[in-house]
C-alpha cells in the first residue's frame, strides 16, 4: 500500500469518534506500529484533528472530513481517457481497477465535474487484444509485482523456439504490442518479450532478490545512453 492510502485510510478508521489503538491500526494496514506513530505525527503536522497519545490510543475531533476533490477541466479528460485506454488496451485485472477507479472518482467530485467525467468527449475503441493477452498481462504484472522468476517457451521474429527462465522487471505497451521487460538467465542479459510470442508460462516457484545491475532503473538507463538524446 502507498504511504498516501495508508494515510488516508488512517484518517478513514479514525473518524468513528472511538478511541483507536496503533496497535489495531498496524493489524489493519500490516504496518508496525512506529510507522503509525510516524504518520500520526505527519497527520496532525498538517492540521488533522487527532487527539491521543502513543500507549492509550488515538481518536478525531468531529467535525472533520476530508475536502472533496477537484480536478481540471484537462485533469477530468486524462483521467477518463487513461481509464478508457486501459480498458482497451490493458489486462482483465487492469480493467477492473479503472472502472473501480472512475466510480470512486465520480462519487466524490461534486456534481458540475461529475457531468464532465460522464461527457469525456475522447475515446479509446475496444479492440486489438485477445482474451489471452490481456490474462498474459495480469500474470506478469503480478509476477513483477511478487518478483516470481518465471519459465515460458518464447518464438523470436525468425520463429525460432527457446525455453526461457527470466525475472520479470516491468511491462511495456508500444501502442499496439505488449512486452516483458526481463533479466533473461539464458542469455544473462536483459530481454524485452513480445507477450503474443510467449505461451507455457508458469512460475519456478522461486523469487528473485533485486540487484542494482539486473534491476529496471539499470535497463532503462542503458535504453536511455543507447538510443536518448538523439537530435
Amino acid at each position: 500500500m502507498r504511504r498516501a492510502d495508508r494515510l488516508f485510510q488512517i484518517v478513514q478508521y479514525l473518524r468513528g469518534g472511538r478511541l483507536v489503538t496503533a496497535a489495531s491500526l498496524a493489524e489493519r494496514l500490516e504496518v508496525s506500529e512506529r510507522t503509525i506513530y510516524r504518520d500520526i505525527a505527519d497527520l496532525q503536522s498538517t492540521g488533522v484533528p487527532i487527539d491521543g497519545e502513543a500507549g492509550i490510543g488515538y481518536v478525531m475531533r468531529s467535525g472533520f472530513d476530508l475536502p472533496p476533490l477537484m480536478f481540471t477541466r484537462e485533469e477530468i479528460v486524462a483521467l477518463v481517457t487513461g481509464a478508457r485506454m486501459v480498458k482497451a488496451w490493458g489486462g482483465t485485472a487492469m480493467i477492473a481497477a479503472a472502472e473501480e477507479a472512475l466510480v470512486k472518482i465520480e462519487t466524490v467530485l461534486p456534481e458540475p465535474e461529475r457531468a464532465r467525467v460522464a461527457g469525456a468527449t475522447v475515446f479509446s475503441p475496444q479492440m486489438g487484444l485477445a482474451d489471452e493477452t490481456r490474462t498474459m498481462i495480469d500474470r506478469c504484472e503480478a509476477a513483477v509485482d511478487s518478483r516470481a522468476i518465471l519459465a515460458f517457451d518464447y518464438r523470436d521474429a525468425e520463429d525460432v523456439a527457446t525455453r526461457r527462465t527470466v525475472q520479470p522487471l516491468g511491462l511495456w505497451f508500444w501502442g499496439k504490442v505488449w512486452t516483458l521487460v526481463a533479466w533473461c538467465e539464458l542469455r544473462e542479459d536483459f530481454r524485452m518479450f513480445r507477450l503474443d510470442r510467449i505461451s507455457g508460462m508458469e512460475r519456478t516457484g522461486q523469487t528473485y532478490h533485486p540487484v542494482p545491475e539486473r534491476s529496471l532503473a539499470e535497463f532503462l538507463r542503458q535504453i536511455e545512453a543507447r538510443y536518448g538524446k538523439q537530435s
